[in-house]
């Protein structure tokens, strides 16, 4: 086998994606490209199965502002066999439900050996909001992020290297939207308010961070969706993403010097992403740099963002399947048009 080729597996979330836009339902996608890359570099919610979770150390957990920055080259990634683990709660979690959060920390340093730290609550409620878009895809708001930050840097002056974030998110068992969602038709509504909470704490803390929500459970649903199942398992959402967090990888500042066994931009081999949603800033950066780009057209999802509209060469994949062997092709040295028929006419530009 040739040399690892750094790939990165985009899956925007809160779009309703058929495959990522539900509870860590990309985790096979995820094992996939891995084996075929050897070096898999993606975001938590493709990674995060709530009680589910798989652990491989060719995959690198990266917070979506921090895989924004490393595509520019702000960021270069160390990875990690362990970091220190820090929660941080929000305030207004109910006892009750903030001592599950509790047990499942605890339970991951006894159970699965991760090396878990301080805990804080916040000084005040984070108070969380969810919205859904005119075009379906969902976000929110944050009324107090000054308590998310200054939690934040309690928890790393105390020694955390890694931050898992638990809000206390709204709920309505009866919407419309999280029947939909349940029942495998609907968008996570969840999924934007997530984004911007570990956006902020990434980006302000410069450490691997990551949420999970705090939920009451909901009453068991006969017609479930098997993507949605893995967040029906338990009383949080957090095991896998104490595990995700675990191995994530340092991020440092292009200046840092550099080791060996650093990932930086320009030793990434392909990007994988749905075919419909390839107008992230991640992607337009890896494009621009002319790092291949793999669209996947069976990952459907709200979005219309494709290679034509952008004016963006691809290579298409009509599922994951094919596009790891695109992947296993350029870790190979194949140039894809070679496994084509016809093969292409020569570029003749002597006339």
């Amino acid at each position: 086998m040739s040399a690892e080729l750094p790939t990165l597996l985009l899956i925007p979330t809160g779009i309703g994606c058929d495959q990522g836009g539900y509870a860590g339902d990309a985790l096979p996608v995820a094992r996939l490209l891995a084996a075929a890359s050897g070096c898999l570099i993606t975001h938590p919610n493709v990674m995060n199965g709530a009680s589910l979770y798989w652990s491989d150390a060719r995959i690198q957990y990266v917070e979506g502002w921090c895989l924004d920055a490393f595509t520019r080259g702000a960021l270069r990634l160390r990875p990690q066999r362990r970091q220190r683990l820090g929660l941080l709660l929000d305030a207004a979690i109910e006892p009750e439900l903030a001592l599950r959060q509790r047990q499942v920390f605890e339970a991951a340093g006894a159970t699965l050996g991760l090396e878990i730290g301080p805990l804080i609550s916040t000084d005040a409620p984070l108070g969380v909001s969810l919205r859904l878009a005119a075009g379906g895809s969902s976000w929110g708001s944050l009324e107090r992020p000054d308590a998310l930050l200054r939690a934040g840097e309690r928890l790393r002056q105390a020694g955390a290297t890694a931050i898992a974030v638990v809000a206390r998110f709204p709920e309505d068992s009866s919407a419309e939207a999280l029947q939909a969602y349940r029942s495998g038709s609907g968008v996570d509504a969840l999924a934007g308010a997530e984004a911007l909470i570990s956006h902020l704490l990434g980006r302000h803390l410069g450490l691997p961070c990551a949420h999970a929500p705090a939920l009451a459970p909901l009453a068991p649903m006969a017609e479930l969706d098997p993507r949605a199942a893995a967040e029906e398992l338990g009383y949080t959402f957090l095991p896998s993403v104490l595990v995700g967090l675990s191995r994530a990888p340092d991020l440092l500042p292009p200046e840092h010097a550099a080791l060996p066994g650093d990932l930086s931009i320009g030793q990434v081999g392909a990007v994988v992403a749905p075919a419909g949603a390839l107008g992230g800033e991640a992607l337009l950066s890896c494009a621009a740099r002319g790092i291949p780009v793999i669209a996947v057209q069976s990952n459907h999802c709200l979005l219309q963002v494709g290679a034509e509209q952008l004016g963006l060469t691809v290579l298409g994949a009509p599922d994951y399947c094919a596009a790891a062997g695109l992947v296993l092709a350029l870790r190979e040295g194949l140039a894809p048009r070679a496994l084509c028929r016809p093969l292409p006419p020569l570029e003749d530009l002597s006339g």
